[in-house]
């Protein structure tokens, strides 16, 4: 089976602008060149008084060039506001994503690691779960949480989920794709040997990659797949 008759209508849920490249950006392209939908939603934007508007637009500027370049059909903002989801109702954030998934009705969602660092990533993934509960028609019938640098390799050992791959998508002829998108974020680049360089994301491809034989690739956990 191809992974487009695996995977198919896919949507990616980003917590930030930037995770859905970090994370997916490879598996995006490749789904996208062989033409299955891929769609994103980025669950949260910087608020005031610690973001300020001009960043903010910026930065949602940036992630439009991206998700051209790896060719999304179409972008989605959810406007919760960053790193205070835990301090936003979790009914509210179930509501807006289980109405996302019954909306794009997807085969398959990209979701953020539930052991990643930030507990905007943990509560994402929970909400996520409870939007794609297959108590309705139509529910994503495969789950891949994927890995974001600077967030799931910075897990507590043996205190929250370590980010353990079963799942490897092979991204040989679209690593290329993928770095250019991720240098469409020019606010979120850093120089090497930042975790966030194009270097160490190319590094971590090609360690994905030799993993399985392939000359750079993507791991994910799989959540979920139904047969």
């Amino acid at each position: 089976m191809s992974l487009i008759e695996t995977l198919g209508r896919t949507l990616v849920i980003a917590p930030h602008p930037d995770d859905e490249v970090l994370g997916a950006g490879g598996t995006m392209a490749r789904l996208a060149a062989h033409g299955s939908d891929v769609f994103v939603a980025v669950v949260t934007e910087g608020k005031p008084p610690a973001y300020d508007r001009a960043s903010v637009e910026a930065v949602q500027a940036e992630a439009h060039e991206a998700h051209r370049i790896l060719g999304v059909k179409e972008t989605r903002w959810l406007g919760f506001p960053a790193a205070a989801l835990s301090e936003t109702s979790h009914s509210a954030l179930n509501a807006a994503l289980f109405e996302l998934v019954r909306s794009i009705a997807p085969q398959t969602l990209l979701v953020p690691f539930v052991g990643d660092m930030h507990v905007d990533h943990q509560l994402i993934f929970l909400s996520s779960m409870v939007a794609a509960r297959p108590h309705q028609p139509g529910y994503p019938k495969v789950i891949l949480a994927y890995e974001t640098l600077s967030e799931t390799n910075w897990n507590a050992p043996y205190v929250t989920p370590g980010f353990a791959p079963n799942v490897f998508v092979d991204i040989s002829d679209h690593i290329a794709r993928k770095l250019a998108a991720m240098k469409a974020f020019k606010s979120q680049v850093r120089a090497a040997p930042h975790e966030r360089s194009l270097e160490t994301l190319n590094a971590l491809a090609t360690l994905r990659g030799a993993t399985v034989l392939k000359s750079a690739a993507e791991a994910f956990v799989m959540v979920r797949q139904v047969i």
